[in-house]
């Protein structure tokens, strides 16, 4: 289990965030929303920027209604990344507390073995690829965490 204090914008307000990983396999009583895709190309690793920001994040996005959390992955992994031909592992469950209230997702890692052009369906404007977390990056308090336990997640 990880807390995260993160500091809002007028610095007079400690906001705790809270981020717990489970088994892959374990479904909360709360509907999953999320589904997050740390992804290689090359042996780097890939990252989005969404058009209405201008910080690159893991890619990922909501499950949408009669779609599993599998079918959400390689859905925004398509959409994000382009990715043609890729394989996708779920490695862990988790959670997000903040301020009382906890939403579920699902953590994934993915090799793409081919990418195409991005989607026109998609909300993404830039993709990189990097060797480490991009700085800054979208959502600090928790992509940071998720990150890490992928790396955790490939050691030997």
């Amino acid at each position: 289990m990880m807390i995260i204090p993160t500091l809002v914008t007028d610095f007079t307000t400690l906001i705790m965030i809270e981020v717990i990983f489970y088994d892959p396999d374990f479904l909360p009583g709360n509907k999953l929303i999320y589904s997050v895709i740390a992804a290689r190309y090359e042996d780097k690793w890939v990252f989005v920027r969404h058009h209405q920001r201008n910080t690159f994040e893991i890619p990922g996005g909501h499950i949408e209604e009669n779609e599993t959390p599998d079918e959400a992955a390689k859905r925004e992994l398509i959409e994000e990344t382009g990715a043609v031909k890729f394989s996708l592992k779920c490695i862990s469950t988790y959670s997000v507390t903040q301020e009382g209230e906890t939403r579920f997702g699902k953590l994934y890692l993915a090799y793409i073995y081919e990418i195409g052009p991005i989607p026109d369906v998609s909300e993404i404007k830039e993709i990189t690829f990097l060797n480490d977390l991009p700085n800054p990056v979208t959502y600090p308090e928790i992509q940071p965490f998720l990150f890490k336990k992928v790396l955790d997640w490939l050691k030997p």
